[in-house]
């Protein structure tokens, strides 16, 4: 085996440091393209890219300083913030791996997270530090600093550091480390199905990958005006709107959280172009007494995903927003998040679509044994995609299971029709099993949306001694609107086969949701699972 002279060692390292993509050179091509032009707003304060590039390199030189290096495990808890932003880059500059982690969890879930992780530093907002404490009780924690802190911050958190007083006084130079394009930029925890999340290990080449497909299919331009309302600790936010905007040069303005008011408010005073929601917040713009009295006539580009958007909807949002054109965003975190697209032109046609692969995905529809199965006919959808994690962490087994034959297999149902668009039957999970016969619960509440009077509802199965899961409504009428039990059987019965109708119906003010706008059917399930006892 021949052994490399020094001056191939350094010509190797040359060519490699010339040819890198991280997340962190991303920044910096922007920067140089485009220095002067708004790069982020939050809470009134703006930045351009060359201020925001400057504090990224702050915050490095800050984290360097203080001893945090390459590969260390660093957990993010915080809503959305300025210094979020400045993190993501941050960390990514010093090639430490960031866990951002749900505001929401309870304690006991963040410490799993924190002990299977590894974590070795935080960056929290102030009133979620005392969580972090609280849950890493048995770790060795070696870096915590407070964000969106005041310089002047003398509270209780003693053993906490401000981030404007960690990067006070650094240099702006770009801190410049040996990192490769394939190493781990984010590990992302799957709220998932079982009793604890998985890890998903993205690097570099996986998020700038769904960055290029997302530009491209998404329609990412420089010229967008857009909103950052949902968490930037779920994939969707951070991976399709803030990472694809901040690469292209597009303004953004981050909120602290998806309020309807503060985003018809933002989108008049701001002038937005493009904004991203989930179904249940789509509809509670629309349902919202401000839609009609702000001036919205900026919004160009609406879209939608994270779950799956009755059509009902989709035809409300066209006929109240029709200067805006939609698309419908579909993945998971596994994959970056973004696999499939269905483009504004296609709404009409392909109404309910996933639509189409994106750039860098190939995407099929396989049998329990794997095969490719035939236009039409119901499938697991599965893909192949740089895109795709480098596995789940501490998991090698379910990293095969996932990837088994060389395809990531989503665990999502789905038909592909034949023009190549797909469309989401239903997760497994959320498919019920009535008596022997599966049942897609999408299909009973694209149904029960066409009654008039609801604004929201959810299907699901619960626990039955005869049917083996019993089909469940939980409706949320319109202001306005009251219906009775039996008003809405009716209409099923009339709108359904026989064996779709289902066998309990409850009626209540809201449906529990993450922060990421996801219906919470988990919760749903444990609350509703004795109806078939009663």
């Amino acid at each position: 085996m021949s052994v490399k002279s020094n001056e191939e060692l350094e010509l190797s390292k040359t060519l490699e440091r010339a040819r890198r993509n991280t997340l962190g050179d991303l920044l910096s091509r922007t920067t140089d393209r485009y220095p002067d032009k708004d790069a982020i707003a939050y809470n009134g304060e703006r930045l351009t890219f060359r201020e925001l590039d400057n504090l990224v390199n702050q915050t490095a030189q800050a984290f360097l300083a203080d001893g945090v290096k390459k590969g260390d495990m660093i957990t993010v808890l915080s809503k959305n913030s300025r210094d979020f932003v400045l993190a993501n880059f941050a960390l990514a500059r010093v090639g430490a791996v960031m866990i951002p982690v749900n505001y929401m969890l309870s304690v006991s879930d963040i410490q799993y997270i924190l002990e299977h992780a590894g974590a070795t530093g935080f960056l929290a907002s102030l009133e979620y530090a005392k969580v972090l404490d609280e849950a890493s009780s048995t770790l060795d924690i070696k870096f915590k600093y407070l964000m969106d802190t005041l310089p002047s911050y003398k509270g209780e958190l003693s053993d906490w550091t401000p981030l404007s007083v960690a990067r006070d006084g650094k240099s702006t130079e770009l801190v410049d480390i040996d990192i490769a394009d394939d190493d781990l930029a984010h590990v992302l925890y799957t709220s998932g199905t079982e009793s604890k999340p998985k890890g998903v290990m993205l690097t570099h080449k996986s998020i700038i990958s769904e960055y290029v497909s997302t530009i491209i299919d998404a329609n990412i331009n420089k010229k967008d005006v857009v909103i950052h309302a949902l968490p930037l600790y779920h994939s969707a936010q951070l991976h399709v709107f803030l990472g694809p905007s901040i690469y292209v040069g597009s303004s953004g303005i981050v909120l602290s959280s998806a309020t309807p008011e503060i985003i018809l408010k933002t989108i008049e005073e701001e002038k937005v172009t493009s904004l991203f929601c989930p179904p249940t917040v789509w509809i509670s713009l629309l349902r919202h007494p401000d839609f009609d009295k702000r001036d919205l006539s900026t919004l160009r580009k609406g879209y939608y995903g994270a779950a799956i958007m009755p059509r009902e909807v989709i035809k409300e949002l066209s006929e109240r927003l029709p200067n805006v054109e939609l698309w419908n965003c579909y993945g998971q975190t596994e994959v970056a998040p973004l696999v499939t697209v269905l483009q504004p032109e296609d709404q009409l046609t392909k109404l309910g679509s996933a639509g189409m692969p994106v750039l860098n995905c190939q995407t099929r529809i396989v049998d329990e044994n794997d095969v490719e199965v035939a236009r039409g006919e119901i499938g697991e959808i599965v893909h192949r995609t740089p895109h795709a994690m480098k596995g789940y962490l501490h998991a090698p087994e379910k990293t095969a299971e996932a990837f088994r034959n060389g395809w990531f297999h989503s665990g999502d149902l789905g038909v592909m029709d034949e023009d190549g668009y797909i469309t989401i039957i239903d997760r497994k999970k959320d498919m019920i099993n009535t008596g022997g016969v599966n049942v897609s619960s999408r299909e009973v509440e694209e149904a029960i949306y066409q009654m008039e009077g609801v604004s929201e509802v959810a299907v699901i199965g619960i626990p039955d001694a005869y049917w083996i899961e019993a089909i469940t409504a939980i409706i949320v009428p319109k202001d306005g609107y009251t219906f009775t039990k039996e008003d809405v059987l009716e209409f099923c019965k009339a709108n359904l086969s026989k064996f779709k109708v289902p066998k309990y119906v409850e009626v209540t003010k809201e449906l529990p949701k993450n922060p990421s706008g996801k219906v919470l059917k988990r919760t749903l399930r444990d609350k509703y699972e004795g109806l078939a006892k009663e």
